[in-house]
């Protein structure tokens, strides 16, 4: 059987039963690590909760790393503008989903001290809950944007 000896053959094997209605992967860890059955599942939902909670700031780093990887062997405006897209869709995630809450008390502590400025509060709010992620999010995408057509312009001067 060829899981049996990819089994026996690796240290680590991931398995993929084909036999199943829907592919089940099994993580075999080393057996030289004692592992109880309970704590190697609770390992695998781990993994996987992580992934399923950052997987668009997975995409989004990835975009990072290939448009650095561009920027150090060929550098140009479309690995920059792509650099640039990348980092900043990457913080606006992070700033999204952990950031938000604590920058707006923090900034509300700080600003408004003694007597309280319900307009300003609004102002604050609004800004930092609603405008900034909008902002991110574009501005990201702008860049992501520029670089596209950067390059579709390049290549279309090369052709003429």
């Amino acid at each position: 059987d060829n899981w049996h000896r990819l089994y026996q053959q690796l240290p680590t094997a991931i398995i993929i039963d084909p036999g199943w209605r829907r592919s089940v992967i099994m993580v075999e860890l080393n057996s030289m690590i004692p592992i109880t059955p309970d704590l190697r599942q609770n390992i695998i939902v781990t993994a996987y909760l992580l992934f399923s909670h950052n997987y668009i700031a997975f995409a989004y780093f990835i975009g990072l790393i290939i448009s650095i990887i561009l920027s150090i062997k060929w550098p140009s405006r479309f690995s920059t503008f792509s650099f640039l897209g990348f980092a900043i869709l990457l913080f606006s995630y992070e700033y999204d989903k952990h950031i938000i809450e604590g920058f707006r008390q923090q900034t509300m502590r700080s600003l408004i001290t003694l007597q309280p400025h319900l307009r300003f509060q609004r102002l604050i709010s609004v800004t930092i809950t609603e405008i900034l992620p909008i902002f991110f999010y574009v501005a990201g995408w702008a860049f992501i944007y520029l670089a596209i057509i950067h390059a579709a312009r390049k290549l279309g001067k090369r052709e003429k």
